[in-house]
């Protein structure tokens, strides 16, 4: 290892050797202690480096959340391999691309997308291994009696790859070092206090970088990751009580739902100190009142390792917070020259949380990183107090995120112009009472054919994973269009954007 480096592995072994006998992870009855998880860690990396994985090499992961996530995080860091993280809920086209794109020498899935694993892995990658996520998902290549081969890895080594959305058609892989992990980790820990006395609940997936940084940064101080498999209402509340959880991640709908489930029942919350997501002042107010725990509001990217601005909601309803201690921001316009206080601009970011850039996609690296800042395709404007107010997304990265989820339009609007009705389309995000924020198509239909909107949902459901369907459809007899003949995305706003 260098000498002035310090890995995600680094922090399994820091753990063990500081919280040996402390509940790492509870996963229902079981708990797996710091000083087990690295024996685990340890057995998974010898025997996947018997299996001829080592450093640089890919290994994808495809699944609910599981203890065994963490496994793998620890036994790839130990080797110097980078770990693939897949969006469970993408289709299969979607998910076969990023097999091919990474070129994963082994693929880990649980029980439920082992079948489906099996299938995508013989036609994209045939020479790519199976195995187990889970107990019952496939062969398992642990050998706890041996120590991993020495490795040296550095924190600017990759760690992860996580595929963001399509913005040109095709995901890109923003290629996260071991430096970027770390550094999130100690940037929101040191901001949100957290130390060894605190317990996650991790509801949001692994797979994405929220979900990741809350989980790291609470393991990373010695706190306890309670692991479930997805989000749950019930079971959130009945383990926030019976495990003193102190820390929640949230995105649209997850508060409202977990709102009403404390108003249909009795649940002690007293523990909770903390949630960090996205959502609106109607529910963060009664959630903030119920339980007393604060509300940190965000602004991130995947490219960000997670958190550019967050600070508690209450200080600045409505913003997303300040940049955080690890972050250099600042906010420019088309010349690439700072504006002034209160004036919108492009938000760009500098400092050890940037990514490397994208997987196989050198030019859209060199676009993003222009003029040594990372372009976020994000607008923004700054208060006087250094509180960030989101403005939107530039033209070409027009996204919609509903849930939470990423979805450029242009992806959708693909899919939607393969049906022989549909002869041109507009997709934009609306506000949405449920997600925070829904996709809308507005389409022009062929003369003469009448397509239902329930048909074209589903048409595009069965093409591209399912929170990018459009939640709304309208047909119009024509669309409004600039003087070069492209579509007016802001004047098809203006008229259906209600």
């Amino acid at each position: 290892m260098s000498m002035r480096s310090f890995t995600v592995y680094d922090m399994f072994q820091r753990n063990a050797r500081l919280y040996a006998t402390v509940p790492a992870l509870v996963e229902g009855e079981q708990q797996i202690s710091f000083q087990e998880l690295l024996n685990r860690t340890d057995g998974l990396a010898s025997g996947l480096a018997k299996q001829g994985i080592g450093k640089g090499d890919r290994i994808a992961v495809l699944g609910l959340n599981h203890p065994h996530f963490f496994t793998l995080f620890g036994a790839a860091a130990a080797l110097g391999a980078i770990v693939v993280l897949i969006n469970w809920r993408l289709a299969e086209d979607e998910i076969r691309y990023i097999l091919t794109d990474a070129a994963p020498k082994a693929l880990f899935a649980d029980v439920a997308h082992a079948d489906r694993a099996r299938e995508m892995l013989a036609t994209a990658l045939p020479e790519a291994r199976l195995f187990g996520l889970d107990d019952a998902a496939g062969e398992c290549v642990a050998t706890l009696s041996d120590p991993p081969p020495p490795t040296t890895v550095i924190a600017d080594d990759p760690f992860c790859i996580i595929y963001t959305a399509a913005v040109e058609g095709r995901p890109r892989g923003a290629v996260l070092t071991h430096g970027n992990l770390v550094s999130g980790n100690i940037q929101t820990a040191a901001t949100m206090n957290l130390t060894d006395r605190d317990a996650y609940l991790n509801m949001l997936p692994l797979f994405h970088i929220t979900g990741l940084n809350l989980a790291l940064s609470v393991m990373h101080v010695g706190g306890k990751n309670v692991v479930i498999e997805k989000f749950d209402e019930t079971l959130t509340l009945q383990l926030t009580e019976k495990e003193q959880i102190t820390l929640w991640g949230s995105f649209p709908p997850i508060l409202s739902r977990l709102v009403a489930g404390m108003d249909a029942g009795d649940h002690n919350l007293s523990t909770l100190r903390h949630v960090l997501g996205i959502d609106g002042p109607d529910n963060i107010g009664p959630f903030e009142e119920k339980t007393g725990a604060t509300f940190w509001i965000l602004y991130g990217q995947t490219e960000t390792a997670g958190l550019v601005t967050f600070s508690p909601a209450s200080e600045r309803p409505g913003s997303a917070g300040k940049q955080g201690l690890m972050t250099q921001m600042r906010l420019v316009d088309a010349a690439e020259q700072e504006v002034p206080v209160g004036e919108p601009g492009e938000i760009t970011v500098r400092g050890p949380l940037v990514f490397q850039g994208f997987w196989n996609d050198e030019a859209a690296t060199r676009r993003t990183f222009r003029n040594g800042w990372h372009h976020t395709g994000d607008m923004g404007q700054l208060d006087a107090d250094g509180y960030l107010w989101f403005k939107g997304r530039k033209p070409e990265k027009e996204l919609i995120k509903p849930g939470g989820e990423n979805v450029y339009p242009a992806e959708v609007e693909a899919v939607i112009l393969e049906h022989p009705d549909v002869t041109a389309v507009s997709v934009i995000g609306v506000p949405d009472p449920q997600f925070g924020e829904g996709i809308k198509a507005v389409c022009v239909l062929r003369p003469g054919t009448a397509l239902g909107e329930a048909e074209l949902v589903e048409f595009v459901a069965a093409r591209i994973a399912r929170y990018k369907k459009p939640r709304y459809v309208v047909f119009a007899e024509s669309l409004p269009e600039k003087a070069d003949g492209s579509v007016d995305r802001e004047q098809v706003k203006a008229l259906y954007g209600g």
